[in-house]
């Protein structure tokens, strides 16, 4: 089952998504959140509490999008109650573009880069047996939900920002129950968004690179995830495809499991708060960066993980030049 986000007339619900051209609303007050909330409290799964509350109203996809009725999948009411995070050099073939950008930085061990050891600890110990705990990943922060981008909205860049560059990855979207337990809703495709230059200039600059924008949707996959995922990543200039790259997720794909990945977001008690929403971005191994493209005004991503549903798109929206505009803190 797959379900999306829309805006009505009513507020806020949640559609299964019945085919490519149509939806049909659930039948409860909300959003994907307020779902997700009642099932819990009913000890239901998701897709259980839904299909008990199917409507008979139904809803034209295509003009949802035209009117861009379309919201992300999940949502927090208060968009600071909704984290967003990631994992780096988790797939397989991943560390290869991480470790060209970084080739300046301090060389050791046998003239690896800290990329290359970091993913070789996620080769060597990323999938560890049921009940043992695996190598750590990389981890970064992004935002809160205030930086989540409906899917065909734009990605604003921002004055100070060195580059607007796409990472098509797989994205875990999940809930803490009262008790603090975390639940995965399910998965989701997703544009991570980062400025590489920025990146590349010094890799402990990785953490300002993260601070920007992101999208994911428009679809969420609920229940099992296939292991093997084949997705397509382009960019669109003018109507016309600059560049486009397949790229492979899934665990089969992966150097570390899922599990393993969300053990290490999960073993802090901070990222265990009842009702907090967490957004997960899983990594990823294709990047048009890498082959020399700079993104224009304009531009337009598609990622595309057909077992996922419906392609994500974001034109992406540079500010006009302008000077920084310094940031003076006062004293209270």
């Amino acid at each position: 089952m797959r379900i999306v986000q829309v805006k009505t007339s009513r507020g806020v619900r949640a559609a299964v998504v019945e085919s490519p051209i149509q939806l049909r609303l659930i039948d409860y007050p909300g959003g994907t959140y307020e779902l997700a909330q009642a099932a819990l409290a009913a000890g239901a799964s998701l897709v259980e509490f839904i299909e008990c509350h199917r409507s008979h109203e139904l809803l034209d996809y295509h003009q949802t999008l035209d009117m861009g009725l379309l919201l992300p999948p999940v949502t927090h009411p208060d968009p600071a109650h909704c984290y967003v995070t990631g994992t780096g050099l988790t797939h397989l073939g991943s560390a290869d573009t991480r470790s060209a950008m970084h080739a300046k930085a301090q060389l050791s061990d046998d003239e690896l880069t800290d990329s290359m050891r970091m993913f070789n600890m996620g080769v060597e110990g990323g999938k560890p047996l049921p009940g043992k705990e695996g190598a750590q990943p990389e981890w970064f922060y992004k935002g809160d939900g205030s930086i989540v981008v409906a899917p065909e909205s734009p990605f604003a860049v921002p004055s100070f920002a060195q580059d607007a560059g796409e990472e098509p990855e797989l994205v875990g979207i999940y809930i803490n129950a009262n008790d603090g337990t975390p639940f995965r809703l399910g998965y989701a495709v997703g544009n991570e968004f980062s400025d590489h230059v920025t990146e590349r200039a010094n890799y402990l600059w990785l953490a300002h690179s993260k601070l920007r924008a992101c999208s994911f949707g428009p679809e969420l996959l609920l229940g099992e995830l296939p292991d093997h995922l084949e997705g397509t990543s382009r960019i669109v200039r003018d109507g016309q495809t600059l560049w486009e790259k397949p790229f492979l997720t899934g665990e089969a794909n992966m150097a570390h499991s899922l599990s393993n990945l969300e053990h290490h977001h999960f073993k802090y008690p901070q990222f265990r708060q009842p009702g907090d929403v967490h957004v997960h971005y899983f990594g990823t191994a294709t990047l048009s960066f890498a082959d020399g493209i700079r993104v224009q005004d304009g531009d337009r991503f598609e990622i595309e993980l057909p077992a996922l549903g419906r392609a994500l798109r974001n034109p992406v929206k540079f500010t006009k030049d302008e000077a920084i505009n310094l940031q003076h803190v006062r004293p209270l």
